[in-house]
């Protein structure tokens, strides 16, 4: 049956919600979507503070938000509630505003819900885009959170020098393609691990990596990574965890740096897998530290005029992987776990 039109002024507001807290990898129906009904193009009256009302044209999938579907209270970011929307970082078009730093038409950056239409109660957390050639969605991935990612946990966490050897894990993804290249320009020589073929190509083809591999072909990673490291590691991003931090920590240099970005491989498992060459740190004096890019803001501004001159330049390359429809975020989502994307995930809801 044909749902009735929405009453002028408004417009239907579809969204994708969480049914319930989960233990496990996420499954796509682990999420539904919902009819939300009509939703007034305008900012309601008596509304407690200034607000933004958006139009979202991409959302962007990332592997943190899998942390937001268990119940689990203890995180830097709290969990989402199920039947309620899910929340990600996104870019949208103002439809209507009451604060001052924003008027309809204004592109804008920020936290916001998997839906047609949010209504955005802190619009002080929103950053405005200065539309240029460079794509909408870039801002998503290159100009955004997994770019700022890269460049604080290279720079800030990995101090690194010119000459050294780094190697990156999940290096084809959102953050682990930026991280290359910046270790590219620094002048490291850089290798890159991802799981197919295909993504190894990309590594070393279009981002400029020395060498790549593919780690599910390598039956002993320790054996591998001496193979392309005779004279070990001095910087590693770490982006999956599991056997292959383990492999890593018997090959790092003296004085070495891990970078703790991520852990992709332990996120569907209720009992995660220990580390066990941990004591490596105590003798070669390696340096491991985790870190949270919003910790950095200071350093957004510096990051997006860096990031932009060498995208400008050709210095640095960026693949996105864009799935199209709210109706298809779920699947996007659930398919960064097994490596389904090929670059930064990104779910285009309109480009109006």
């Amino acid at each position: 049956m044909e749902q009735a039109s929405p009453p002028a002024g408004s417009a239907r507001n579809r969204k994708v919600v969480l049914r319930d807290y989960i233990s496990r990898a996420p499954r796509e129906d682990d999420m539904a979507l919902v009819d939300g009904g009509a939703v007034p193009l305008r900012v309601p009256e008596g509304a407690a503070g200034p607000a933004v009302l958006v139009k979202n044209l991409y959302l962007s999938c990332d592997p943190y938000m899998r942390g937001r579907m268990r119940d689990f209270h203890g995180s830097y970011i709290p969990p989402f509630k199920p039947g309620s929307v899910i929340e990600g970082l996104g870019v949208a078009r103002v439809v209507d505003s009451t604060h001052p730093g924003f008027v309809a038409g204004d592109i804008v950056s920020g936290m916001t819900g998997w839906e047609e239409y949010s209504l955005i109660d802190k619009p002080e957390q929103l950053n405005k885009i200065q539309q240029s050639d460079i794509p909408l969605s870039y801002h998503l991935g290159l100009l955004g959170m997994p770019g700022f990612t890269a460049y604080v946990g290279f720079y800030e966490i990995c101090s690194p020098k010119k000459g050294e050897f780094v190697f990156v894990s999940a290096a084809s993804g959102a953050v682990g393609q930026i991280v290359g290249q910046l270790a590219k320009l620094h002048g490291c020589y850089v290798v890159g691990s991802a799981g197919t073929n295909q993504k190894v190509e990309l590594l070393k083809d279009k981002f400029g990596f020395d060498e790549a591999f593919n780690y599910k072909e390598e039956p002993d990673l320790t054996a591998a990574l001496k193979r392309y490291f005779p004279e070990g590691i001095d910087i590693y991003f770490e982006n999956v965890g599991g056997p292959m931090l383990d492999a890593v920590l018997l090959n790092m240099r003296m004085h070495g740096r891990i970078a703790v970005c991520g852990m992709v491989s332990q996120h569907g498992m209720t009992d995660p897998s220990g580390i066990h060459n941990l004591f490596c740190l105590v003798p070669k004096r390696i340096s491991m530290k985790g870190f949270i890019q919003s910790d950095y803001i200071k350093l957004f501004s510096q990051f997006v005029d860096y990031i932009t001159k060498h995208y400008k330049d050709g210095k640095i390359e960026y693949v996105e992987d864009m799935s199209i429809g709210l109706e298809n975020a779920p699947a996007a989502f659930v398919g960064l776990f097994s490596g389904k994307n090929v670059g930064k995930q990104v779910v285009c809801v309109s480009q109006e």
